[in-house]
């Protein structure tokens, strides 16, 4: 096979925009995830809250 210079320059961007889209999932999981953890550590804190004022 014989490619030429767009050829592999077009695959080169299209992994490129590949990795950057994975990168930007994975950060926004992670988000996710660190505000869910968040929100029931908050829960956890409150229901404690709750107990100790009955």
């Amino acid at each position: 096979m014989n490619f030429s210079h767009q050829d592999l320059a077009r695959a080169h961007v299209s992994a490129r925009l590949g990795e950057a889209q994975q990168s930007r999932r994975g950060r926004r999981l992670a988000r996710l995830l660190g505000s869910g953890r968040k929100a029931e550590q908050l829960a956890q804190q409150a229901r404690l809250a709750i107990a100790r004022s009955l």
